[in-house]
């Protein structure tokens, strides 16, 4: 990476620039220069010390950690362990599915803050000349000369930059500066719910881990961090404003009626300042690229909570990125068909996850949120039945459709 000095505009040239610090963002930009590729990393926040919501991660990207070489130093995070993931509809109780047989190095869940994680992959990506990740810098807007992307415009304490890049890598979330500055188009495929996040403190002689309990047309998330329960409480979409009209003590009576251990601590929700908002949206790109610019992950493809699927989607599209970019930036050509072969590798997961959250939420979610009468059903009972059919849903959870392997070979660190 060159910076020539300007009085007017930091100019940087580097061989990929990638605008967004989330899973997608760093992975790759660790994984490019760990190949031996200049890689700068754009994070518009000065930390990653954010309450994100996706804190699960799965088998898939332990995998990739392990054939990395770091999964036992990451394992050294704080994290909790899931081996089942459990369910609830009304009084019974059952197992969705089991990840003690997968045929992955790691055979659970890890529940791990995502801010945890990211400064793991920081970490590591520094250990690399080629790795520079810029914090409280933002991608603003597209360079593009002959309608070709070479590069960002970007803001930061300092004031203005332009970075030249032979590629930008959009990896800015699912409101993408750079998606929207591109053009590109999207397909919203909708989402029926909205889900509130909230904390409630945990005590030794709380149940175990549940993945969601259901009952009277209220469906709750509690998620086990240890110290305290990470709740998500899901909401037809819209409708908080009218939670709200009803009061915090009757959205307190909601959880309690779900979550009964939780009635004598309930009121540590004591303002709707505790409660945050995520819109849910699924959508994903027509076309994930044009000439000198590639979106992957959220930017992509932005996915629905169901089966907290969505940070190891975007990391999977990181390693099959990386797999197929990291020679061509090498050699100094990265056409549009080679951004094309991303997306084609990375299109069939993204759809196939896509369809089968949209089946829940249509099948299940909506029901649930109108109030209908629900029973068990009819695989969920085969599951019961049949203990061995959990290892289904476990596969398609913890490794998704097409799970990804490291192909890049690492270059000697050099810091």
């Amino acid at each position: 990476m060159s910076s020539p000095a300007s009085s007017d505009v930091e100019r940087i040239n580097t061989k990929c620039c990638i605008v967004g610090g989330g899973p997608a963002g760093m992975m790759l930009g660790f994984l490019l220069a760990r190949a031996g590729s200049d890689a700068v990393v754009l994070e518009k926040h000065r930390d990653f010390l954010r309450d994100f919501r996706g804190d699960t991660i799965h088998p898939s990207t332990m995998q990739v950690m392990f054939e990395l070489g770091l999964l036992d130093e990451f394992l050294q995070r704080p994290h909790n362990e899931v081996r089942e993931l459990e369910g609830q509809i009304g009084d019974a109780r059952f197992i969705i599915a089991d990840f003690t047989h997968l045929p992955t190095r790691s055979k659970f869940i890890a529940f791990m803050p995502q801010w945890d994680f990211l400064d793991f992959v920081a970490e590591q990506g520094k250990r690399f000349s080629t790795f520079h990740l810029m914090m409280e810098t933002e991608g603003v807007d597209l360079i593009d000369q002959g309608g070709i992307v070479v590069g960002v415009r970007a803001k930061n304490h300092a004031g203005p930059l332009e970075i030249r890049a032979d590629l930008v890598v959009g990896t800015d979330g699912r409101h993408s500066t750079m998606r929207t500055r591109a053009g590109f188009q999207v397909d919203h495929i909708g989402a029926p719910m909205d889900v509130l996040w909230m904390r409630i403190s945990r005590r030794a002689s709380d149940p175990g881990q549940t993945f969601g309990h259901t009952k009277g047309g209220r469906f709750l998330i509690a998620l086990d961090r240890s110290e305290y329960w990470q709740l998500a409480f899901v909401i037809r979409k819209g409708s908080f404003a009218e939670i709200q009209q009803r009061g915090l003590e009757a959205f307190h009576r909601d959880i309690t009626m779900l979550a009964p251990y939780l009635g004598d601590r309930v009121n540590e929700i004591g303002d709707w300042d505790k409660v945050s908002l995520l819109s849910v949206a699924v959508d994903r790109l027509r076309s994930w690229c044009c000439p000198g610019l590639l979106c992957i992950g959220d930017s992509a493809h932005a996915m629905s909570p169901v089966g907290g699927v969505g940070i190891n989607l975007a990391i999977q599209d990181a390693v099959a990125a990386a797999n197929t970019l990291a020679p061509r930036l090498r050699e100094g050509r990265v056409g549009l068909e080679t951004l094309r072969e991303v997306q084609r590798r990375r299109e069939f997961p993204t759809r196939m996850t896509q369809w089968l959250q949209v089946q829940i939420q249509n099948r299940f979610i909506n029901r649930v949120l109108d109030s209908q009468p629900i029973e068990l059903p009819r695989f969920v009972k085969l599951l019961q039945r049949w203990p061995m059919l959990r290892r289904l849903p476990a596969r398609v959870i913890g490794m998704g459709f097409r799970p990804e392997h490291i192909h890049t070979p690492e270059m000697q660190a050099s810091r």
